[in-house]
């Protein structure tokens, strides 16, 4: 019996690697067919197939290791594999140039045929867990509502760790391989970037995430909210290896009504290393507590120097109001404005802080009221002004033995860094706890610019409250076929 399923497993595998294989060589004559003439035999152009070529791959097979890190130990081998020939890739790419690309291109070629042959052995497994998504996401969603019933609402903490379910990885994966397999439907950077993305008269957001599905009900919901769609400028910052996957989604989907969106990744922006940033080094030297993308908010002046204001949105939030209106706040000497979260004696300063060090204890009051991430507005000249990311580096080196907060949450280190410097915002502009309390009142909610799924029961969960879930729902394309092969449950 186990022999007849290995033997099936190995057919599988066979077939999957053929049918890869196939495609990936369909595609690569069909790209040489159109590329025969002899300007495209140029080592210019040689040069710029064979490097997307190397970093597309790169991408795939190090979106892979982040899918095989879920799998039980047999995969451990697989997943030093595919962070081996991602690295080699990556590095090969990073050496091509025009005097190089006759020596390296057959090397390119033979590491990019081995990614082809690791990726096809992974799909098997990979399709395999995706086809029991929407089981395990039911039979999870039932405990929750026993627990719910048991416990009148108070959920499991356990619950986080479904923040990034199958669901999500198999669109990332199926958004990779719709790149692989027609490179050029999906464009590249342009050579000079559009003139909106630093033009300060224009209304800029950031939104740090690699969950491109979120991303999208964002940007369409702000877009779809705008008076004028088109003065609203987006920068989206992912993962290096997400990035393929967000060029392919807004490739397919661009942003409703002339609004503009701008995909980039950590490797876009050269500051960031170890030498200047402590998170980085942090990083670097295995704390896993730090998450890059969600520390990366601290860089907003150095990311974007052209730009007086910026505003920060959340991934997990839906806009239903003109946002327009917060480049008219009155900020004052302030360098951030924020909803402002406390009341009584909760979610002040002593909550998040560790009081018991003296360096909290003298600089800052365990009183001082908190605010909270979701919708905030940095006017990025008094940031600079102010030296804000300065003080944020103190502050990362002071905790680096992580005694001063709990550094898997960003929101401390941001009420120390703009302690003193942050402005209240009317609640009007933000309603905050959709993934966690069932209890908000429906006139808060239809009168809120900004709507919060703050909390463990995400809107693309299954276990999301019933009465929130359509404020999100509505949002997504659900044309985009990916969804409906990864099982989301919309």
């Amino acid at each position: 019996m186990a022999g007849g399923r290995a033997s099936a497993r190995r057919r599988a595998v066979v077939a999957a690697v053929t049918t890869l294989i196939l495609l990936a060589s369909v595609s690569f004559l069909l790209s040489a067919t159109a590329t025969s003439s002899a300007a495209a035999n140029s080592p210019a152009s040689r040069l710029a197939v064979v490097q997307r070529h190397a970093e597309d791959h790169a991408a795939v097979l190090a979106a892979y290791t982040a899918h095989a890190r879920h799998l039980s130990a047999l995969s451990a081998s697989q997943t030093d594999a595919f962070l081996s020939i991602s690295s080699r890739l990556s590095a090969l790419a990073s050496r091509l140039s025009v005097s190089t690309v006759g020596a390296l291109e057959k090397e390119v070629k033979a590491q990019v045929k081995r990614a082809r042959s690791l990726a096809g052995a992974a799909k098997e497994a990979f399709d395999t867990q995706s086809k029991i998504q929407k089981l395990s996401d039911t039979v999870f969603a039932v405990g929750q509502q026993l627990l719910r019933a048991r416990r009148a609402g108070v959920l499991n903490a356990r619950i986080a760790a479904w923040s990034t379910p199958k669901s999500l990885h198999c669109l990332a994966m199926r958004l990779l391989e719709a790149r692989l397999a027609n490179a050029s439907a999906v464009p590249d950077d342009p050579p000079v970037l559009p003139p909106q993305f630093a033009d300060p008269s224009l209304h800029h957001y950031a939104v740090f995430s690699d969950n491109v599905l979120a991303v999208s009900v964002v940007v369409a919901s702000a877009a779809r909210a705008a008076a004028e769609p088109s003065r609203h400028v987006f920068h989206v910052v992912t993962a290096p290896m997400y990035l393929p996957a967000f060029r392919v989604w807004f490739a397919r989907r661009p942003p409703p009504l002339g609004a503009h969106v701008q995909l980039l990744s950590v490797s876009d922006f050269p500051f960031l290393n170890a030498s200047y940033s402590p998170v980085l080094r942090q990083i670097e030297d295995g704390n896993r507590d730090v998450a890059l993308l969600d520390y990366l908010r601290f860089y907003l002046p150095e990311m974007f120097p052209a730009l007086r204001r910026v505003v920060l949105l959340e991934d997990d939030v839906v806009v239903q109001r003109d946002l327009a209106g917060l480049w008219r706040v009155d900020m004052g000497a302030a360098v951030n404005a924020a909803l402002h979260t406390c009341f009584g004696g909760f979610r002040r300063y002593g909550k998040y802080l560790n009081f018991s060090d003296p360096v909290v204890q003298e600089s800052f009051s365990p009183r001082a009221c908190a605010w909270s991430y979701g919708v905030n507005v940095f006017d990025l000249q008094a940031w600079r002004r102010e030296q804000c990311t300065e003080q944020f580096h103190r502050f990362m080196e002071m905790n680096e033995n992580g005694t001063l907060w709990d550094p898997a949450s960003v929101l401390p280190v941001g009420l120390m860094t703009f302690y003193g410097k942050t402005k209240p915002l009317d609640k009007s502009w933000h309603v905050m706890g959709l993934g966690y309390n069932p209890h908000i009142r429906p006139e808060d909610i239809s009168g809120a610019a900004v709507i919060h799924f703050n909390g463990n029961m995400k809107p693309w969960l299954d276990v999301a409250f019933n009465q929130y879930k359509n404020l999100w729902t509505k949002h997504v394309d659900t044309e985009m076929e990916f969804l409906t092969l990864c099982n989301f449950g919309l």
